[in-house]
């Protein structure tokens, strides 16, 4: 650690190796929190680079508990969270709602760390049971067409550096590696950002990666298609900004995807999303990053097709039946 830290003072990067090498350290508790703490802080002072953050996701899978979904090709929708906005669960919302449509979906999540509800936190408000068997996941796929991974089950090497996170009360690169280290490693990821650098940063890190993507920024800051006003998305073919009205929807004002004061209220809107008895604008967002979920999986389609698949998932009722059935299977 002494020759890591020396190279950061330095103001030198270090090699996806290196990276590697040290997150596989932390894991076997070879470092003290001290030491941690420093490596974090003198990451974050620079930014990390692409090869640090691909290092440290090597050694996190490394040492977790992978999953293999084949011959499922299957698609995660996560936001990397931290914009201070609070909405509702609309990345959960729409992983139902793909599944509805018939596309498989691997949704990887945790806690909320930053706002009222997390993925974890709505589906437990169901009474969801997390698991890591499986067995159970692929049935859950099978005939749901969902299955979920609550991050703690698989990422191991988080918990060694959780109580150095805790104490520094700053974000350092860890919180950009939960979207990254989902344990089925799926084909496909939409991915949300809160700005245009971290954009920047996973779409290089995701091509690294050879997977098909979408990386979405909305330009008032949200990690997510929020409607609120123009975004980009950026996927393995294109980059391109759209405003709401160039999908066919109204702006939204921010205070309508407000995801409430508890869990109990985020849930509310989860649910009534799902059975098509929320309000426009929330439905109409939830449609929004389903449609570009579809479009990753089915480039072929353009958005206004995917618009249209994903309403109907939820208008036909098909998206609840699957929130029915997978907490029926995973209670």
């Amino acid at each position: 650690m002494k020759e890591i830290l020396s190279a950061l003072i330095e103001g030198k990067s270090l090699s996806r190796a290196e990276m590697r090498d040290v997150m596989i350290g932390i894991t076997e508790e070879r470092f003290s929190d001290t030491q941690i703490a420093a490596l974090l802080m003198g990451i974050e002072v620079r930014g990390v680079t692409v090869d640090e953050l691909l290092g440290l996701r090597d050694g996190l899978m490394e040492t977790g508990r992978l999953v293999d979904v084949s011959p499922f090709e299957t698609i995660d929708i996560v936001g990397t969270g931290g914009d201070g906005k609070n909405t509702f669960n609309v990345s959960t919302c729409s992983c139902f709602v793909v599944a509805g449509a018939g596309y498989k979906v691997t949704k990887h999540g945790n806690v909320a760390s930053t706002s009222v509800s997390g993925a974890s936190n709505v589906l437990q408000e169901h009474g969801v049971k997390f698991s890591a068997d499986r067995d159970l996941l692929m049935r859950s796929l099978d005939e749901c067409n969902i299955a979920y991974f609550h991050a703690p089950l698989f990422a191991y090497g988080m918990k060694f550096v959780a109580p150095t996170r805790k104490a520094l009360q700053v974000p350092t690169c860890f919180n950009l590696l939960g979207p990254l280290v989902n344990p089925c490693r799926p084909k496909y990821n939409l991915l949300g950002t809160a700005n245009l650098a971290q954009m920047r940063l996973y779409v290089t890190v995701l091509s690294e990666l050879g997977v098909r993507y979408g990386v979405v920024s909305s330009y008032d800051g949200y990690d997510e298609i929020s409607l609120t006003g123009d975004f980009k998305l950026t996927t393995n073919e294109e980059e391109r900004v759209y405003s709401p009205a160039s999908l066919g929807f109204e702006p939204i004002d921010g205070s309508e995807l407000f995801g409430g004061q508890a869990k109990e209220d985020a849930a509310k809107i989860f649910d009534a999303v799902l059975s098509n008895t929320a309000t426009l604008a929330q439905k109409n967002v939830v449609i929004a990053n389903s449609a570009a979920a579809i479009h990753i999986m089915e480039p072929g389609k353009s958005l206004q097709d995917c618009i249209a698949i994903a309403r109907d998932s939820i208008e036909s009722g098909k998206a609840l039946q699957t929130l029915k059935k997978f907490v029926e299977l995973n209670s």
